[in-house]
């Protein structure tokens, strides 16, 4: 599976952005997948995860009520859409194929392939 985010970029706090990430490969739609980010000197953390089906969806405690994950499996995108956005999500986001969707906190472990990340920025 091959990975490509987009739609990372620069926005003032409380404002919203949208990244998409585009898959390639034959198991995508029988595939978990997740979004992780990672800020400056941290380490990589967990922010969403969606089913295969799309039917479920687990976020981080930091970003529940504020950020939705989806996905179009006839698109091969996986899409995470980001409101309310605060200084502390300021991080490089990285979509990732996970080996299997967890109900809750997902580790960077589970991913199998990862895309190259994009930056987003939240200014205040």
């Amino acid at each position: 599976v091959h990975l490509v985010e987009s739609g990372g970029g620069l926005v003032q706090a409380g404002g919203s952005l949208r990244l998409s990430c585009a898959a390639s490969g034959r198991t995508f739609s029988t595939t978990a997948m997740g979004w992780f980010r990672q800020a400056p000197g941290k380490e990589r953390e967990f922010v969403a995860a969606i089913s295969w089906s799309g039917g479920w969806t687990s976020y981080a405690d930091s970003v529940k009520g504020r950020f939705t994950i989806s996905r179009d499996n006839a698109k091969n995108t996986v899409s995470l859409q980001m409101n309310s956005l605060k200084l502390e999500d300021t991080a490089v986001y990285y979509c990732a194929a996970l080996r299997r969707y967890y109900s809750n906190y997902t580790p960077p472990s589970a991913a199998d392939y990862w895309g190259q990340g994009t930056q987003v920025t939240v200014s205040s």
